[in-house]
Parts: structure tokens; C-alpha cells; sequence
């Protein structure tokens, strides 16, 4: 009988990243390539000569890649939904009444 040697994976917890794309990124990019396939297909059924659909597509696809980096790593895994969350939250709290303090019950 051999000893068998396994490799612990020490990943676990970790966000899912794909060539420097973390967590949530990764869907974006799929969604953007998916919504270029069929913006190209829409363009080519018109009748656009194919050469200069597949320039724009090549120019869309750079600035979604770029941007999606640029996000990835401006945010990170959580910092765009927290910095979303945070437009959400008011600055100021007004009360007309001190009716709530008092335990006021209906």
C-alpha cells in the first residue's frame, strides 16, 4: 500500500478571482461578451459589412474589459455594492414630534 500525499487547499473563504477579475466582476465580464455576441449579430443581420462590425465590437469589447478592471481594482470584491449601499443611507434624520421617544404606543 503507497502513501498517498494530498494538497490542502488553503483558498477556502477566498473570493473568486480569474486572471486579476475578483468575485462579481466575473459575471459583468460574461454578461458584456454575451450582450457584444448578440449587438454583433444584430448589426450583421442589418447588413453592415462584417469588417466594420467586427471593428466596433473589438473597440466595445476593449473599453468593457478596460472599464471592468478598472472597477475590479478601484472596488475590490464588496466596494462597489457597499459604496451603493452608502448613497442609500440619509444624512440627516428630521422629527417633527418627540411622540417616538416616549414610547407613545397605538
Amino acid at each position: 500500500m503507497s502513501n498517498s500525499v494530498y494538497p490542502i487547499n488553503k483558498g477556502i473563504n477566498k473570493s473568486i478571482e480569474f486572471k486579476g477579475l475578483k468575485a462579481q466582476y466575473i459575471w459583468y465580464f460574461g454578461g458584456g461578451v454575451i450582450a457584444l455576441l448578440i449587438f454583433f449579430a444584430i448589426m450583421y443581420i442589418i447588413g453592415i459589412n462584417s469588417f466594420i462590425c467586427i471593428g466596433i465590437i473589438l473597440i466595445a469589447g476593449t473599453v468593457l474589459v478596460v472599464k471592468l478592471y478598472a472597477l475590479s481594482n478601484t472596488y475590490g470584491e464588496y466596494g462597489m455594492m457597499k459604496t451603493i449601499a452608502k448613497r442609500s443611507v440619509p444624512k440627516v434624520i428630521k422629527s417633527k414630534s418627540r411622540a417616538v421617544f416616549f414610547g407613545k404606543s397605538s
